[in-house]
């Protein structure tokens, strides 16, 4: 790869980065509110399962538009990393901002509510996870913005690296132009 043809994948890879952000912050606010709102709570999850097909999408218009329709599995894997690296980077700035400036303690005051409630207590213990339970509330209420920032941004890269891998071997295209002989 040269520098221009790398710096091109990095170009296309921030944008969409920056898009694939942009419909995970949806998605965690549609989250946020689903605790009062199940249709919100299900737009989360639809939007959530909805980013490795958006991003297999625009990986696909990266290979249309600026590849001339060909894309190795090595390059294919590189920029689906990329995207999921950028929007990480920009979610978790999302979260920070969220906990340390918006939350005020609601998502941990909504969950122990869900957990307080006669359904919340038969569920945990019904499985016996009561300790369990208790041992994750303290944990959550201890934690700081950004250990929730950078807990977001691990998990997202990760997912990137994982998932990049099918997204990879599906969208890749290699030459299939024969010579005239």
């Amino acid at each position: 790869m040269t520098p221009a043809e790398y710096y091109q994948l990095k170009a296309f890879a921030r944008i969409d980065g920056a898009l694939v952000a942009l419909l995970w912050t949806c998605s965690f606010i549609c989250y946020i509110i689903g605790f009062t709102s199940t249709a919100y709570g299900m737009a989360a999850i639809v939007l959530l399962v909805a980013t490795p097909f958006y991003v297999a999408r625009r990986l696909r218009r990266f290979r249309d538009v600026a590849r001339a329709g060909i894309i190795s599995f090595a390059r294919s894997w590189a920029y689906t990393v990329l995207v999921f690296f950028y929007g990480a980077v920009l979610l978790a700035v999302v979260h920070y901002v969220y906990f340390a400036y918006l939350d005020r303690g609601y998502v941990i005051q909504t969950l122990s509510n869900a957990l307080a409630s006669p359904q919340g207590k038969m569920m945990v213990e019904q499985y016996g996870i009561g300790q369990t339970v208790s041992e994750s509330m303290e944990m959550l209420r201890e934690m700081r913005p950004i250990d929730y920032a950078l807990n977001i941004l691990t998990l997202n890269i990760m997912a990137g690296v994982v998932l990049g891998l099918p997204i990879a071997a599906f969208v890749q295209r290699k030459n299939t132009v024969t010579p005239n002989t």
